[in-house]
């Protein structure tokens, strides 16, 4: 059985060995034999459930000649993971050792599946390249002639009122705005103005064409440049019920905002672009777009990924779409060595039907946010969930001695169930492994799929069997 002292050591193993960058955990780990015993909780086949995490502290890097697993014995398990009937027919497996890179066990690596969650790491890795992770969106006000007209910049996570400097949802407030604006209009003798919303930053369509009236009643909101709290309705819910216009939702808060600050606002809120000259009357600023990654890839939420992967696009001069978003995210992965061949996407969030990436992409994709030649993504590691601890993984490895040391992206829709992540072997000998599996035998059967991976991984993490 595994110290705490290799608890403590092997986290950082599962991010960059000998590449200085070093995350952590080893908090509350419960070592014990693995056991997987189905759940009585009815599991959503759609993007999981996520709940805070405590503070991870920064820790040293583990030595790099500690033994690798031997080849044979990885593949081994793999091929017991693909023969296992609670995956299904269809199963993509990729191991390699983190420092050097070699395949140390895969199956069917080049076959493109479909991702589900898994694929917001390419669009973090896209966001973290071309877009500066320090760099905030801005929210500003002008005026033009009388009508004041709130400018989205691409923040979704407006607050209803004040900002909150500890927040990443609800970083930058309308209320703060209005303060500013109405300040602005009244030192100019203005206190009746018209108001309008420009969100022309991106274009339509508003929802990819894979959605479902499911999808956008519940687990996403219809992509536009400017939102109060993504477009929900109860901002403290997970998953909510969203507003149908977020951006006319946001101008109308915004005008509740201003007439709260003696501003009267005439006639309904209505779409406009803004005059290039307008008056500037106010502005505030997001969290960083690192953070805002981070953000996506903790609690899986799929509005605030595809505004950042329409971000991407228009970084990247192409049209802020959601064919033009994935076509820039899947550019610039493969710009950075990744290997996307036959890899489509649906929607950046992975929430659509229809996408399909093979598991050798991602296990590129790992490597690379694992070098320590990448240090502007060292961050997406750092935001990947921590099984049985933090954000999607909170409620599994519960039992494992892999708990605290998985760093792992999750993905769940009908029939499919993948993750994407590390994990640290009882040598603490980091490795990156992908499963993907898009054919399981129940749709809304979440466990068992969920449990045989878990149970493949936990094991990985259990080998003491240096090469």
């Amino acid at each position: 059985m595994r110290t705490r002292t290799w608890v403590i050591a092997g986290v950082v193993g599962a991010l960059v060995l000998g590449g200085g960058y070093a995350t952590a955990d080893a908090l509350d780990v419960v070592p014990g034999l693995i056991t997987f015993a189905p759940r009585t909780a009815a599991v959503s086949p759609f993007p999981e459930v996520m709940v805070p995490g405590p503070v991870v502290p920064a820790l040293a890097g583990l030595d790099p000649n500690a033994a690798v697993p031997a080849a044979a014995t990885v593949q081994a398990k793999v091929d017991a993971l693909v023969a296992d009937p609670r995956l299904g027919p269809s199963v993509g497996v990729v191991v390699v050792d983190q420092l050097t890179g070699d395949v140390l066990g895969g199956h069917s690596p080049g076959t493109g599946r479909q991702p589900a969650s898994v694929a917001k790491v390419l669009t973090a890795v896209a966001a973290l390249t071309v877009l500066r992770p320090a760099s905030t969106l801005d929210t500003t006000a002008v005026l033009v002639g009388n009508q004041v007209v709130l400018v989205g910049g691409g923040d979704i996570m407006l607050g209803e009122g004040a900002g909150d400097p500890e927040a990443v949802d609800g970083r930058a407030g309308l209320g703060d705005l209005a303060a500013q604006t109405a300040k602005a209009l009244q030192a100019a003798g203005v206190t009746t103005v018209s108001l309008a919303v420009d969100d022309s930053l991106f274009a339509g369509p508003t929802a990819a064409p894979g959605w479902t009236p499911d999808h956008l009643g519940q687990y996403t909101a219809r992509v536009t440049a400017v939102a109060v709290h993504m477009a929900k309705k109860n901002p403290a819910a997970m998953y909510s019920p969203r507003h149908v216009d977020p951006s006319l939702h946001a101008g109308e808060t915004f005008a509740a905002r201003l007439a709260e600050q003696q501003i009267t606002v005439t006639g309904p809120v209505t779409r406009t672009t803004a005059a290039a000259g307008a008056t500037p009357l106010g502005s505030v600023a997001s969290a960083p777009v690192v953070d805002v990654v981070e953000y996506f890839l903790r609690t899986s939420d799929n509005t605030v990924t595809e505004v950042v992967a329409h971000l991407v696009a228009v970084n990247q001069g192409k049209p802020a779409t959601f064919e033009g978003s994935t076509a820039a995210v899947l550019d610039v992965v493969a710009k950075l060595g990744a290997n996307t061949t036959g890899a489509h996407l649906a929607d950046a969030s992975g929430l659509a039907g229809g996408s399909a990436v093979p598991a050798q992409t991602f296990i590129d994709v790992l490597g690379i946010i694992t070098s320590p030649t990448h240090p502007e993504l060292r961050e997406i590691v750092a935001g990947m969930p921590i099984a049985g601890l933090t954000g999607t993984l909170h409620d599994r490895y519960l039992t494992s001695e892999s708990r605290g040391l998985v760093r792992a992206k999750t993905g769940s829709l009908p029939n499919v169930t993948s993750l994407a992540g590390t994990v640290v072997t009882a040598d603490g000998r980091a490795l990156d492994f992908v499963v993907m599996a898009d054919q399981t035998p129940a749709a809304g059967n979440q466990i068992d799929p969920r449990s045989a991976i878990d149970g493949f991984v936990s094991d990985l993490g259990a080998c003491g069997c240096g090469g």
